[in-house]
């Protein structure tokens, strides 16, 4: 299963802040994208009762690349990202990460951005994100610069193990 691949809370890899990607390395970035995308079904297959797992950002199976992979309904790759445009409006709400699949953490995030990005042909794009996009797109986001929801956690009180 390439679901394999994806890394586990507790390696440091983890932690590693992403490198950008180069228009060079486009082309050689086919294989990882669907790599993400298989390994991103194949996580909704298997945990489909908790309904979650809509994006996965490079790092998290050991590619320290500045990309993200998203399907909701269709696919969109998001390469060398940037967060803008954060609203002062933070919501509270339970994180999962495929690196731990059955812990939740409680954090506040931004309830709107904006993020700014290159899409797979290398061609500059905008999207406003609010609500559950905005906040997903900021935990995706924080794996590229080596955060973990279990390092932005309300308080040590924050942690639960998802059923």
């Amino acid at each position: 299963m390439k679901s394999d691949q994806v890394l586990l809370l507790g390696d440091p890899r983890l932690h590693e802040v992403s490198t950008p990607v180069v228009q060079e390395e486009l082309a050689g970035l086919a294989p990882v994208i669907q790599d993400l995308h298989d390994i991103l079904f194949e996580f909704k297959a298997r945990f489909a009762h908790y309904g979650a797992f809509r994006a996965i950002a490079a790092p998290q199976i050991g590619v320290m690349k500045r990309l993200i992979y998203m399907y909701i309904d269709k696919p969109v790759v998001f390469i060398n990202p940037a967060l803008t445009n954060l609203s002062v409006e933070m919501i509270e709400l339970w994180d999962d990460c495929m690196c731990f699949p059955n812990l939740l953490v409680k954090l506040r995030r931004h309830k709107s951005c904006t993020i700014e990005y290159m899409d797979e042909h290398w061609q500059p794009q905008s999207l406003s994100l609010t609500d559950s996009l905005s906040e997903l797109l900021q935990h995706e986001y924080d794996h590229l610069n080596g955060v973990l929801s279990t390092q932005l956690a309300i308080d040590t009180h924050s942690f639960r193990w998802r059923k």
